[in-house]
Order: C-alpha cells, then structure tokens, then sequence
C-alpha cells in the first residue's frame, strides 16, 4: 500500500499541470494548421519554458519509435487526451484529433473550475462553523452549565443542545468518513473491478448514469465517425476500437459488438441492449446505410452531445449552489438555536 501510495504520489508530481496541457495542444495545433511537420512544431513548443519539458520527452519518444498516443502518454498527459490520439495511427488525421482533443479537454478543465468556484466558499465556512460548532461544545456550553446548573429548565436545555451538537459532529464525521472510504474504493480496488460489474455499478448511480452514458456515447460516436473517413468496414472499425486501452467501456462494447455482428445479430439491435449508450445512436445506425451519410450524422450527433454535456453540467451547477447556502443556512441557525436557547429558558425563569 506504502509503495502504491509512493508510485501514485511520484506520478502525480510528474504530471503537468492541466492549463499546461491545454496550452500545449492550443500551441501544436496552431503550428501544425500552419503547415510545421509534427517534429518541427514541437522543436519550436521547445522555445516555452514551461512546455520545453513536455515536448522533449514527446520528441524523444516520436524519434525512438513509439506512436504519438504513447508519446503523449509517457509525457503524462491526460487520458481524455490520449484516448484522442490513439485513432491518430488509423485515421491520420493529426489535425483533427487535436482539435478533438481541445475541445472536450477546454470545457471539461471550464467546468471543473467552475465546480471549484461553486464549492470553495461554502466548503471554507463549512469549516469555519465547524470549528466555531466545536468550541460551543468544548467550552461554552460546559461553562453555561456551570452557570445554570441551579436552574433545572437552563441546565436541561444545555444538555439537550449538546447532545444535538453531539449528534451533527457525529454526522459531518460520518460524511467526511464515508466521502475518504468511498475515495480509497475508487482509486484502489475501481481498477481491479470486472467491466461487467463497473458497468452495473454505474447504472445504478443516479447521476454519474447520465454523465456517463452521454460521455460513453460521445466518445463512440466520435471515434466511429473519425475512422469512417478512412474507408474501413464496420467490423474493421470495432475491431479498432475494441483494441484500444484508453477507455475500457467502449473497448468492452467494442468487443460485444464484434463477436455478437460475426454471430449475425443485427448491429441496431445489438446497440440497444447497451446500457450505456443513448438511444440516438441506435436511430441514427438504423437509418443510414450509406457510410458517408452515416459519418456525417455521427459526427454532428458527437457534437450535440457536446452541448448536452455543457448544459447539464451548468444546471447541476446551477442546482447545487442553492442546495449548499441552505445547507450553510441551515447550519448558522443551529449555531444561533444551540447558543441562544440556553438564555431564552434562563429568561423564562426571572
């Protein structure tokens, strides 16, 4: 566990930062529109100091052999970046797969931030009242029952209150414990999970499903799309794709699909039966037979669900915010009750 931990922590301080990498595609795609050959651009990405490390290791491993997917990856960049530049070796389409690859990494990296802004305020007085909530319950309340313990309504209602205080630390406690546990799940043992079992596991969680279906749907509709340009057959293209690492659902549908075309079941059907892709695609393979037709409507399809993904995103947001200032709302009334009740019933007494 002591050496995971240590490999995990060494990678993450190898990795750039994701501004970083958003730079560093915005800089190579701008060369590579202006006609530099691969290398060449990333010589010049080379005259940055903060991206000369990253294309260096990228050129080092260009000129040792390895596909650029791989290169990407050695220089730690994101797997949404990688799982882009696999299809590279197939499509030959550098240009495109990078401008792919800025646009669902800008607007993941936009939505991010703004989920951190969203939570940053609330989460430090969250904090703050915790502690503020600790202190009543270590030193105030103990020293108003000190006081009151003469009168039996006062003396009463303190206890009450920090049994009440009791009962919210031990709740934030429990949160913050099964928040950590679910954490350490998800970084140690999700990996080690069948893909069958993480499947059924993620159509029960009521919004990651929809997150993850629509981002499942947009990666396979993009990917089908980049490599129908090429002229491959249908079973060439899920081959392809049911051989990439990157992202382990599309290969494992991927695959499902292959096996179940060689056994003669039609593709439409077999597309509905997954779970975690959208119906839409299911149409759109039922009408079309012409490949071209079918590459055009895939790839205006991906775009949609590029808009979809931005607007739920900004209406959960949306919803969240109010959520969390009730939720601290709620909190400072209780502070308020816990420390004010004590001296109403004092009150009642004179």
């Amino acid at each position: 566990m002591v050496l995971y931990l240590k490999k995990i922590y060494l990678n993450h301080t190898k990795k750039l930062s994701h501004d970083i990498q958003l730079k560093f595609l915005q800089r190579l795609t701008r060369l590579l529109k202006n006609g530099y050959p691969i290398l060449e651009a990333l010589e010049t990405i080379k005259w940055d100091k903060k991206l000369s490390g990253a294309a260096t290791k990228v050129i080092n491993s260009l000129r040792a052999g390895v596909s650029i997917d791989k290169a990407f990856e050695e220089a730690h960049f994101h797997q949404t970046i990688t799982s882009y530049l696999y299809f590279v070796k197939f499509n030959n389409d550098l240009e495109g797969s990078f401008e792919k690859c800025i646009e669902m990494f800008s607007q993941r990296l936009n939505n991010t931030k703004k989920f951190k802004e969203l939570i940053r305020y609330p989460l430090v007085l969250l904090t703050i009242f915790s502690i503020l909530l600790t202190f009543i319950h270590q030193s105030v309340l103990p020293s108003f029952a000190e006081i009151f313990q003469s009168e039996t309504n006062s003396n009463s209602a303190i206890l009450i209150s920090m049994k009440l205080i009791d009962l919210l630390l031990s709740f934030l406690f429990l949160v913050i414990s099964l928040l950590f546990v679910f954490s350490l799940f998800w970084l140690f043992l999700r990996p080690k999970i069948p893909i069958e079992r993480r499947i059924q596991l993620y159509t029960k969680i009521p919004l990651y499903r929809t997150y993850i279906k629509t981002q499942t749907s947009y990666f396979f509709a993009t990917h089908f799309s980049s490599l129908l340009k090429t002229g491959m057959s249908i079973k060439e293209i899920l081959q392809h794709m049911s051989q990439q690492p990157k992202s382990t659902i599309i290969s494992f549908y991927s695959s499902i699909l292959t096996e179940e075309l060689s056994q003669g079941v039609h593709l439409t059907y077999i597309l509905s039966g997954l779970p975690l892709l959208e119906t839409q695609l299911t149409s759109i393979f039922q009408k079309n037979t012409n490949a071209e037709t079918l590459e055009k409507d895939l790839e205006l399809y991906a775009e949609l669900l590029v808009e979809e993904i931005q607007f739920k995103t900004m209406k959960t947001i949306t919803i969240l915010q109010p959520v969390f200032f009730l939720f601290l709302g709620a909190f400072i009334i209780f502070i308020y009750v816990t420390l004010m009740w004590p001296m109403f019933q004092l009150i009642k007494t004179i």
